[in-house]
């Protein structure tokens, strides 16, 4: 069964989440991830639900050699004590 949009996005963002700081994830490697435990999923909600990430900046791309999705990154002297 496909995945409503709010289950998609979490699914998405709970990947991001867990491989951050280990493996810096390319759009495409979230989308068979997401195919993979969900084989009836539809390739094009995968993408407007990693848009959906990165315009309420739950997610950001960032780019070294490559695109990936992170989570956004906390600056140094923005940190809270």
């Amino acid at each position: 069964m496909a995945l409503d949009k709010p289950a998609l996005v979490e699914f998405i963002y709970d990947l991001v989440k867990n491989a951050q700081g280990k493996k810096q994830l390319k759009a495409m490697d979230l989308q068979k991830a997401v195919l993979k435990a969900h084989p009836d999923q539809d390739k094009n909600s995968v993408k407007f639900a990693i848009k959906d990430l990165i315009d309420t900046g739950r997610c950001v791309y960032t780019y070294f050699g490559g695109s990936f999705v992170e989570l956004p990154h906390e600056e140094g002297a923005a940190k809270k004590v």
